[in-house]
């Protein structure tokens, strides 16, 4: 697994990023509006509400915040509404970026809000030097060629008492599963080509790694960061036809199944594996 996209070029993941920012059509208003981006919050927020837990915005405040993949600052100006004292975005897609700080001028956090696009495996030659109370980054580092490396320069940039917040892919997960079946005609030995093409809303995404736990745990521990805790969350339930249409119309299969039981199974095979961390001083 540590070497199955390491020949990637990192040209091509943020060719495919640049091409449709994530969440970039979760709204039907116009590109750039407050409106526009108020919809896709509140839809993003409304379909991973564990991202709101996770992220804990409350706690951030007069905190110094690292952000590695900030898209198109969804989380980004939720930690600046919280009163964060510095906050560093940072993003490989130029086409996310603009969207981000378009964002952060619509609601007035521009002067709150550094901005960098980098490549976060050579973070240090973008981003200068400094120490953060959180790195938080959702679902970003399972996209790189190298995710190791990322952590790597992470930990430089970490306060002796900061957080990392990472969530990556978990592969037993139900995502996996569906994608097996639909699209792998039940080939498990290419379960992880097949993740990576069907891991995003676009297909074709040419770097998607999923971790078990005790790879997400060997990864993190390899680069001197101590897992604090670490949680499995988000499935999701509804028809994808419907989803792109904004109505939400769970899966038969899904319908049935009481809040508490749907819960249990995020718990057991969601998407999310969520990690809080910190540096290792043993």
């Amino acid at each position: 697994m540590k070497t199955m996209f390491a020949n990637v070029p990192i040209q091509d993941v943020q060719a495919f990023w640049d091409d449709r920012p994530c969440n970039l059509r979760h709204s039907k208003n116009p590109l750039g509006t407050r409106e526009y981006f108020d919809e896709v919050e509140k839809r993003k927020f409304f379909v991973e509400p564990h991202l709101v837990d996770f992220a804990d915005f409350p706690s951030v405040k007069g905190l110094k915040v690292l952000e590695i993949g900030c898209g198109m600052g969804t989380t980004t100006i939720n930690f600046a509404r919280a009163g964060a004292k510095k906050i560093t975005a940072v993003d490989l897609s130029e086409k996310s970026l603009e969207l981000a700080k378009k964002r952060a001028a619509v609601y007035g956090f521009s002067d709150q809000i550094e901005f960098y696009q980098a490549n976060a495996e050579e973070l240090s030659k973008t981003v200068p030097l400094d120490t953060y109370d959180l790195i938080f980054s959702f679902g970003v580092i399972h996209h790189t060629p190298h995710p190791e490396k990322v952590l790597d320069e992470l930990r430089t940039y970490l306060s002796s008492k900061g957080r990392l917040k990472i969530m990556v892919y978990y592969r037993y997960s139900w995502k996996a599963i569906w994608i097996l079946l639909k699209y792998g005609r039940f080939q498990f030995w290419k379960l992880r080509q097949l993740v990576a093409c069907y891991s995003e809303a676009q297909t074709g995404c040419p770097i998607t790694y999923t971790y078990s736990k005790k790879e997400a745990k060997n990864l993190l521990e390899t680069n001197d960061f101590k897992i604090l805790e670490s949680q499995v969350e988000h499935i999701f339930p509804y028809q994808i036809e419907e989803y792109v249409q904004y109505r939400y119309v769970k899966e038969w299969y899904f319908r049935w199944i009481p809040p508490k039981l749907f819960r249990w199974l995020e718990n057991k095979i969601g998407w999310h594996l969520c990690i809080t961390a910190t540096k290792d001083r043993s």
